[in-house]
């Protein structure tokens, strides 16, 4: 997202009265707090720490080396759909020793974006386990850091992926780009609800 749109930053309608939650997960590094920061109409809550030497011993940065800082608790973001409808981003910590956090983090939520580093494929083993575990609805988004191409048959398979999730290509950094993978996971969620007209349930605590 460039300057000028970062700094165009909305207040809440004093109407809105119906907050729906989506929650962004993925392993270490692989741009979940860019992608809530990018399409959130706020500044975004964050609480990114710099990286110390001593948590060389605890986090896995292969592959992100080039990181100097990370979340340590949850990202949080906002946009307003319309008058009275807000959607709320929450991005989870990637580190295997915050993953405490991921069971609240998806209590109450609509769906999940699973931010998926292909580089790193089995770092996002664990959030599409979790996600199914609860029995929440999810998109998996590749975010493109440039490495070598993957098909999607290839990263279904790597992900063991079933045929319903959609599979998506986004750029994190992009708000256009993080939009579509936002509108791809409601689209998802309509199809199931037209699927089935059961609501869909609350996540497993």
């Amino acid at each position: 997202m460039d300057s000028v749109a970062s700094e165009q930053r909305q207040t809440l309608h004093s109407t809105a009265d119906n907050g729906l939650k989506i929650v962004v997960v993925g392993g270490f590094g692989v741009g979940k707090t860019t992608l809530v920061r990018s399409v959130s109409e706020i500044r975004p809550l964050n609480t990114e720490e710099t990286m110390t030497q001593a948590g060389e011993s605890v986090d896995d940065t292969g592959g992100v080396a080039a990181k100097t800082a990370t979340t340590v608790a949850f990202d949080f973001g906002r946009i307003s759909l319309d008058a009275r409808n807000v959607l709320y981003l929450f991005g989870a910590p990637g580190q295997e020793r915050f993953w405490f956090l991921w069971d609240r983090l998806f209590s109450g939520t609509l769906g999940a974006v699973v931010l998926v580093d292909t580089r790193r494929l089995a770092d996002s083993w664990y959030a599409v386990d979790r996600l199914e575990h609860h029995g929440t609805p999810f998109v998996v988004a590749c975010n493109d850091f440039g490495g070598p191409a993957h098909s999607p048959a290839q990263i279904r398979e790597a992900l063991d992926l079933a045929d319903e999730v959609p599979l998506v290509f986004c750029d994190a950094r992009s708000r256009e780009s993080g939009k579509q993978v936002l509108i791809s996971l409601v689209e998802h969620l309509q199809t199931i609800l037209t699927s089935d007209p059961q609501p869909i349930p609350e996540p497993t605590p």
